[in-house]
Formats: C-alpha cells, sequence, structure tokens
C-alpha cells in the first residue's frame, strides 16, 4: 500500500476533515478525496463518513488508525536510520520549539555527543505542530516544547518550571509591546490585564520584542531565565505590582518506552535541566 494514503488517512483523522487535511498536506482536496477512495478501495470498505461538519470514521475507520500508525511509524523509521551514517551503530532523533534552543536543546546535544559519541543525532527545531506530527508519525523520538499536545501514545513530563515576567528598560519604558508566549499566555494575560489585550505593538517572536526594548525602548513579559543578564546590567529593570505567568518546559517522548538507549538520551536531558547554569543568553543574535 502507498504510504501517502495512510498519511492522508491520519491527517483527516486528526484535523477532522478533507479541507484540512488537504491544507495541511499542502495538496489539492480533490487529491484527498481521491486517496481516501483508493485506500477505502482496497481494504474493502469505507473509512470516513463525511458532513458538513467535516469527516467521521465509520467503525472500519476507527479500527485502522492503529494499522495505518504502525505503518507510517515502521516507513519513517526506516527511511531515517538507514543508512546509517559512518562510524555510528545507532541513530536518534530528538526536537524542540523554537524558543527553546538556545540554551536547552543546545546543551542536551552536547551532552549526549559526550556521553554517547558512537551515537548519530537528528535535531529538528520547528512549532509544536510539527514536532507533534513527526512524534505521532514515530519520525521523532523525543521533542522539549512549552505548550504540549496529549496523545495517546505520547509521554508528557514536565522538566522545568518558568515564569514569564514583565520587565522595561531602564531608559525609557514605552510602548507596551504584546509578546505572544502562545493560547495558554494569551488566555491568562488577557484575563488578568485586560487593558494591556490591545497593543500597538505586537511580537510573536521573543528576540524581536527583546532587542527593540533594548535598543528603542518598551515593556513586555520574558522569560526569567533570559532576561536576567539584562537585569543584572541594569539595562533592564522588573515592574513591580504586575503578575507573573507559568511557562513551563515539557519533555514528549514514546510512552512505554523499553529502549535503554533512548532512555539514556532522556536521562541525559533531565540531567541537563536541573544544572545550576546561567540560561541567559550570550549574545543579543540568539533567538530566546
Amino acid at each position: 500500500m502507498d504510504i501517502d494514503l495512510a498519511r492522508t488517512f491520519l491527517e483527516i483523522v486528526r484535523s477532522g476533515s478533507f479541507i484540512a487535511a488537504a491544507e495541511r498536506l499542502h495538496i489539492t482536496q480533490t487529491a484527498v478525496t481521491a486517496r481516501v477512495r483508493n485506500l477505502e478501495s482496497q481494504l474493502g470498505c469505507r473509512l470516513f463518513i463525511r458532513n458538513r461538519q467535516g469527516a467521521r470514521m465509520t467503525e472500519h475507520g476507527e479500527r485502522f488508525v492503529l494499522h495505518a500508525s504502525q505503518l507510517v511509524h515502521t516507513w519513517d523509521a526506516a527511511r531515517r536510520e538507514l543508512p546509517l551514517p559512518e562510524g555510528t551503530g545507532n541513530i536518534v532523533t530528538i526536537g524542540g520549539e523554537l524558543s527553546l534552543w538556545n540554551p536547552l536543546l543546545l546543551d542536551w546535544v552536547g551532552r549526549i555527543r559526550e556521553e554517547l559519541p558512537t551515537l548519530a543525532i537528528r535535531v529538528a527545531v520547528g512549532d509544536m505542530r510539527k514536532l507533534q506530527q513527526e512524534m505521532e508519525n514515530g519520525v521523532m523520538d523525543a521533542a522539549i516544547v512549552h505548550q504540549p499536545v496529549y496523545w495517546p501514545d505520547i509521554q508528557v513530563e514536565q522538566l522545568l518550571e518558568e515564569k514569564l515576567v514583565l520587565v522595561r528598560s531602564t531608559s525609557n519604558p514605552l510602548p507596551y509591546i504584546y509578546v505572544d508566549w502562545g493560547e495558554g499566555f494569551r488566555r491568562q494575560h488577557d484575563a488578568a490585564l485586560p487593558q494591556y489585550a490591545r497593543s500597538s505593538l505586537v511580537s510573536d517572536l521573543g528576540p524581536l520584542a527583546l532587542n527593540y526594548i533594548l535598543t528603542k525602548g518598551g515593556s513586555g513579559y520574558f522569560r526569567t531565565r533570559v532576561i536576567q543578564r539584562y537585569l543584572d546590567e541594569r539595562a533592564l529593570e522588573l515592574v513591580p505590582q504586575f503578575p507573573e505567568f507559568s511557562y513551563p518546559v515539557y519533555l514528549m517522548s514514546p510512552r512505554n518506552n523499553e529502549n535503554a538507549l533512548l532512555e539514556n538520551v532522556l536521562q541525559i536531558l533531565r540531567n541537563v535541566s536541573k544544572k545550576d547554569s546561567n540560561w541567559s543568553q550570550t549574545t543579543r543574535l540568539g533567538f530566546i
């Protein structure tokens, strides 16, 4: 069976409709429909019932989910691991959200190389949707994220408890920059600070907002480990009597993992996350 048929089936299951699946797969709705018909023809049964609300799985479709996931996982694992780079014995794929590459993901990779020098490493940085999809498809072994998505085959473990605090430039406290740290932050922020929910300057990238404040002035919410350096240098100061927001870091990995090598890799991350180190950026060019 064509692996793309199984991928298309799983994308419809995730998104709930043929239209949404077509958008996420970057193909036409007609192509999605044709793939489903092909798959149903090969299996000899109907997998979806379409209506105005989207697509609902039939009983046969519900039974096929596990088989489709296993097909995709097996194929992607084989394509990822073969051929192995020369001089290596195994390969691991890890990832993280953009805001976590420096220093947590960087330190994790460095420590893996030190402790497991013959292990090949594939590192991916992207948004939550990409990481989630690769985890679900079995292409990625583990990922670090701020806002995990819960899935039956994925184990979610909190690694760190970080905070978002309001800081301002010591030279010019205006304007207020609405830094978008995701859905959870938006919900809490807008409930606690409705007067700041509509800002004339909004950024969904921490480095842009922080560098603007450091060069032009202003205020905004940032991660405590990142802004500590600038507080020490007195380029920034905490704004008193404003709420702090929780922004924990989570590890996503396969549930019921029996791979000793992967467990070793995960334990390295746990050790890295516990070490007493300065997580502030060493350069303003790095992503935050």
